[in-house]
């Protein structure tokens, strides 16, 4: 996501959080907080709700569909940096 990330959300991110939020001692800190850990497990908890969706559609057995919607609740409760 790189800078391209911080500068398509600056107008928001700067109405959400105030102006300060943009200074470059900020933006600074902001990229160099390790957020890799947050990142994958929010990637993980989408993909086991997009599978969710479709194992529903397809009207396969609810017992399949609660398969993902327990690993979601599973990835939830690990452990993460609450500052993140």
């Amino acid at each position: 996501m790189g800078s391209r990330a911080v500068a398509g959300d600056q107008s928001i991110s700067a109405s959400s959080y105030g102006s300060e939020y943009l200074l470059p001692a900020n933006i600074e800190r902001l990229r160099s907080r390790n957020v890799g850990t947050k990142r994958s497990i929010a990637s993980r908890e989408f993909a086991l709700g997009v599978e969710s969706l479709e194992r529903f559609v397809r009207n396969e057995p609810l017992r399949l569909t609660h398969e993902c919607v327990f690993g979601v609740l599973a990835l939830e409760s690990e452990p993460v940096d609450p500052g993140l």
